[in-house]
């Protein structure tokens, strides 16, 4: 048996390549969606099956005695395409097979702008989890595929009140299609229209999040009176964790949230979860995050370790405050991800020491980094340095 898959693009006959044309023409059965199926040239065999499951279509290629089988699919096959799903499944079956790829959505809108594409940065809303607002905060121009409970609309509405409602948006829908229609405007403006079930968003224009190198003023942030990580331990702190721009990052007793919203700077495509038992630090975090629009910063009103259940392992973690839970902290982020890069700050030495025990107890080297910084205070005509309490760093080797 022969067994092509074949992406038809927008289904239309302008998106579909000679060669998959000529695969369809020649096909014994085609499988498909009902929709695709639907639309075929003219020529196909009328032998189909309305059939877009993975096991669905592999069981009828086991039972059927044809000798040509095209398995279409929607758009390109490379695209956020269940054509991945069906390669490895007859990868698995011994199953030879052909891919013919078509014409991504992308390809469409780009070319109905009249402009190239290879800069975009592309993002599927349809039936995956998707943050619209860290992936446009990433800067550029971003493409989201929509589908689903996710339409354009719901998309620019998360950007409106993440306060981006002023980035410019274009929605295609039926791209390649006799109905094809662009719509233009800002995301506000855009939130609060209905569009055709095949469409996609283009969003740009985003203004960039305050991007610095880590250690923020302390002025900077909303305070009140909970203790704060002080600027010059915020920077070594971030350097400790090698945040990189996509991380999943945790923050243990966040306090006013000033390590939290650095670490949402630091990963503008990546996520933050920060954990706090005080309501009004909570408050404060909430206020920080708003002020700083770090919309991919997550805050969770509780006490660790119990307060962590639920959350995506990390890539690294900061444990500020623990409330003296510091080794069942230190063993849930490691249980989370063995390879989590860790920093736990710590002003007494009883917590110090704990924080050495705990690393060890996995087997792990602890190293201590002590910080001593002293400000500049005038005093008269003169002036004085003033010495912080020190603080110390531990981090996994």
């Amino acid at each position: 048996m022969k067994i092509t898959l074949v992406g038809m693009g927008s289904g239309a006959p302008g998106s579909l390549t000679a060669a998959g044309l000529e695969t369809l023409r020649g096909a014994e059965l085609i499988i498909g969606a009902r929709r695709l199926l639907e639309n075929l040239p003219e020529g196909c065999t009328v032998n189909r099956a309305a059939l877009y499951k993975t096991d669905e279509i592999c069981a009828l290629l086991r039972q059927t005695d044809c000798a040509e089988v095209t398995v279409v699919f929607s758009g390109d096959t490379g695209f956020y395409s269940g054509a991945a799903a069906l390669c490895r499944a007859l990868d698995d079956a011994g199953l030879p097979y052909t891919v013919l790829p078509g014409v991504s959505s992308v390809q469409l809108l780009a070319a109905a702008l009249g402009r190239p594409w290879q800069g975009w940065r592309l993002v599927s809303a349809h039936g995956c989890a998707c943050d619209p607002v860290a992936a446009c905060r990433a800067g550029g121009t971003t493409f989201f595929l929509t589908g689903g409970s996710e339409t354009p609309a719901t998309l620019c509405q998360q950007l409106a009140d993440a306060g981006l409602g002023d980035a410019a948006a274009t929605v295609g829908e039926n791209l390649g299609t006799p109905s094809q229609r662009l719509v233009t405007g800002t995301a506000q403006e855009l939130a609060t229209q209905r569009f055709a079930p095949l469409s996609v968003l283009l969003v740009e224009n985003v203004p960039a999040p305050l991007r610095r190198t880590p250690g923020l003023p302390d002025e900077a942030f909303i305070r009140g009176k909970t203790p704060m990580t002080k600027q010059e331990v915020r920077a070594a702190a971030l350097a400790k964790l090698a945040v990189r721009p996509t991380d999943t990052l945790w923050d243990v007793g966040a306090g006013t949230g000033s390590v939290s919203v650095e670490l949402a700077l630091a990963a503008p495509a990546g996520r933050v979860y920060a954990v706090e038992c005080d309501a009004e630090a909570c408050d404060l975090i909430r206020q920080n995050r708003a002020k700083f629009a770090v919309q991919n910063l997550h805050l969770t009103e509780g006490l660790a370790p119990a307060a962590l259940a639920g959350w995506p392992a990390p890539d690294a973690v900061f444990i500020g405050g623990s409330k003296g839970s510091l080794r069942a902290v230190v063993d849930a982020a490691l249980a989370a991800n063995p390879d989590a890069r860790l920093c736990i700050s710590a002003i007494a030495l009883e917590t110090l020491q704990e924080a050495v025990a705990a690393l060890t107890a996995h087997g792990l080297t602890a190293q201590v980094t002590q910080i001593a910084v002293s400000r500049s205070r005038a005093a008269g005509s003169l002036h004085l340095l003033m010495a912080n309490n020190p603080v110390f760093l531990i981090a996994r080797e």
